[in-house]
């Protein structure tokens, strides 16, 4: 069963950064909901409110229900900006939704059995995940909480693709509209590193270019020495003169 959102909203007429920075203080977050047709409407929410909602990953993916002095509306999560550092939240953007026309959503990704799978049962890999949601587009009506990926069957080097997905009827996978039908999870063995990988570089073994520059240079001024002796040699002595 679908989990259900309330939020209770109050219409604002202050905009502006001071305005906003006011309502903050106050514990409110100043927020927009737009769409549908319609105007775009400036709104505030309780942020304690807004904070218990949040904790809930389905309030990311689901169809929240929206009171702004008593007139209810369907809207969707847009865009949430939260504090750098903070737990607060900034602002919030809700758009309005139709029934009859279809909408575009991030959908997390609930990966089940990894522990039964073949691959990893027996033959004793890893399971990659490489996905942690999916956007689909489907009508308001048909929107996913989550969408399971069952990898109890996984076998090494098998891998489970966006086309391998078990989805209810009436739910595109936007990516594989567009052609892409790129890999979820795999299943692969560890490469094993060697003890010859892992061997520390003995220091004998690794040449310091300051001792074969300095043996270097000794070599050539023992060459040099070498030349000068010979270069001292004394001459043979002039016979004198009768």
């Amino acid at each position: 069963m679908k989990k259900t959102f309330a939020i209770i909203a109050t219409a604002r007429s202050d905009m502006g950064k001071g305005a906003s920075r006011r309502l903050r203080r106050a514990e409110q977050v100043p927020g927009i909901v737009y769409g549908a047709g319609k105007d775009a409407a400036a709104v505030t929410i309780d942020h304690s409110l807004l904070l218990r909602l949040l904790a809930s990953e389905s309030f990311y993916t689901q169809i929240l229900d929206l009171d702004i002095g008593g007139k209810k509306e369907h809207v969707i999560l847009r865009d949430l900006q939260r504090h750098p550092f903070k737990p607060r939240i900034l602002h919030i953007d809700l758009q309005r939704i139709s029934a009859t026309e279809k909408i575009a959503m991030r959908i997390p990704l609930h990966f089940t059995g990894a522990e039964l799978a073949p691959g990893v049962k027996l033959s004793g890999g890893l399971i990659s995940r490489l996905m942690s949601d999916i956007e689909v587009r489907c009508f308001p009506k048909d929107l996913p909480e989550f969408i399971e990926v069952d990898l109890s069957t996984l076998e090494i080097n098998q891998t489970i693709h966006l086309s391998d997905l078990k989805l209810a009827p009436g739910i595109e996978i936007v990516a594989i509209t567009h052609g892409e039908d790129s890999p979820v999870a795999t299943a692969y063995i560890p490469r094993v590193v060697t003890e010859e990988e892992t061997a520390p570089v003995s220091a004998a073994a690794v040449p310091v270019i300051g001792d074969e520059a300095k043996e270097g240079a000794e070599g050539e001024s023992k060459e040099g020495d070498k030349g000068k002796d010979k270069g001292k040699e004394k001459a043979p002595a002039e016979k004198k003169g009768k």
